[in-house]
């Protein structure tokens, strides 16, 4: 009998955790079929907007680098192609639904933290809810700064490099609409990812899988793995994986500051136990 009521307890479970994903989806796509009503204005203003040289982030740079008495490509941006090429008769309709659907994701992400943090909660006890009330606020703050950071930032930087690469005159550049929007929304989706170390940081801590300890012993292997994943998530130049490496250390170091902070606390709680 405590046999079945043990199973129809996690078949319960597993039931709340099916509505859990029912309704993340359900906001997901809410959100994606307004951006596809809308693709014309998401397109022009968001997505293709570092093709346009006005954007602001060139003229910030240009004047950046005018107050130093330095010239800058910047300061007249003339990207190679400003034409994306659709070869599939069904590309743009495909590329806009997916579009769609990633910018759900990322504008639903406090919601899906939310969903995420009511199935957890009745596990947790009293005083860890009342210590973790921050957490949603707090990931989708670092996760915003992250999508802000790599629009205005590392999408420019790669656009203005990328566009403006060429090995030789003899060969021209003709990019197609996937190429530009997959990378725009890969930059989106990662950076905004790696965003969030300090919250996993805190998690693999309270469970006792990492330690301030081990950061700080780790901290140049680490600094490896940063730049490889910099790598992977940036065009080939110095300058991005540069650019997004900086901060996504400085989280590193936040991190340890945050996993010292958990084993600090845990041991304030043992001594009063």
């Amino acid at each position: 009998m405590a046999k079945q009521q043990k199973e129809m307890s996690f078949l319960g479970h597993l039931e709340e955790l099916r509505w859990h994903f029912v309704r993340s989806f359900a906001a997901i796509c809410i959100l994606a079929i307004v951006f596809f009503v809308f693709s014309k204005e998401v397109y022009d203003y968001f997505l293709l907007a570092h093709l346009k040289s006005d954007f602001i982030t060139y003229q910030l740079f240009c004047d950046f680098f005018n107050l130093f008495g330095m010239d800058s490509d910047f300061c007249e941006v003339n990207l190679s192609t400003k034409k994306l090429q659709s070869i599939l008769v069904t590309g743009q309709l495909m590329n806009s639904i997916w579009s769609s659907l990633i910018l759900g994701i990322i504008i639903s992400f406090p919601y899906l933290i939310w969903e995420a943090w009511r199935f957890i909660a009745p596990g947790l006890t009293e005083k860890e809810i009342k210590n973790s009330r921050g957490f949603i606020f707090i990931a989708s703050f670092l996760f915003f700064i992250g999508v802000l950071f790599s629009f205005y930032v590392i999408a420019p930087i790669s656009v203005h490099f990328l566009y403006n690469y060429q090995i030789t005159d003899a060969i021209e550049n003709s990019f197609t609409l996937e190429s530009h929007i997959g990378l725009v929304t890969n930059m989106l989706l990662g950076v905004s990812i790696l965003f969030e170390l300090p919250v996993i940081i805190y998690f693999l801590t309270k469970i006792g899988l990492i330690t301030p300890e081990f950061l700080k012993k780790y901290r140049k292997h680490a600094l490896v793995v940063v730049l490889i994943v910099a790598a992977i998530i940036t065009p080939p130049d110095v300058a991005s994986q540069i650019v997004v490496a900086i901060p996504i250390l400085i989280l590193y170091e936040i991190s340890i500051k945050v996993s010292q902070r958990v084993i600090k606390n845990q041991q304030k709680n043992a001594k009063k136990g």
